[in-house]
């Protein structure tokens, strides 16, 4: 059974970190999809994902837009075989470990996971 985005963001408000693979090529995601981007199946699995990852990139937003307060860090954190967009909490470079550490919501109710570098 796929994903829907309302099923993974219900999970990431309540601290479960969800993505899908395909049970054709085996690909993760980070995020729902109905189609593999790899290989076009559409047979694609909730999967539960690792809670702790190391950022692959990340930048400061000093200009925020509305609704956020500025600046905050984003960035992309590979966990497991998936890639996650996530804010990203306290002194933690590319390469560095980071764990999930919940979800903030933007002011258009839209949720995104935190992770924090690891102590």
């Amino acid at each position: 059974m796929s994903l829907a985005h309302g099923e993974w963001a219900a999970a990431l408000r309540e601290g479960d970190l969800l993505g899908v693979e395909c049970a054709d090529c085996g690909t993760t995601y980070g995020t729902p999809f109905s189609v593999c981007n790899a290989c076009g199946g559409r047979d694609l699995e909730a999967v539960d994902l690792p809670e702790e990852g190391e950022v692959y990139t990340e930048t400061t937003v000093t200009v925020p837009p509305v609704g956020f307060e500025g600046p905050y860090r984003v960035g992309i954190v590979q966990v497991g075989p998936a890639r996650v967009t996530a804010r990203i909490e306290g002194e933690a470079a590319i390469g560095d470990r980071v764990v999930f550490d919940g979800a903030m919501e933007a002011d258009d109710g839209h949720p995104a996971p935190i992770f924090r570098a690891e102590d």
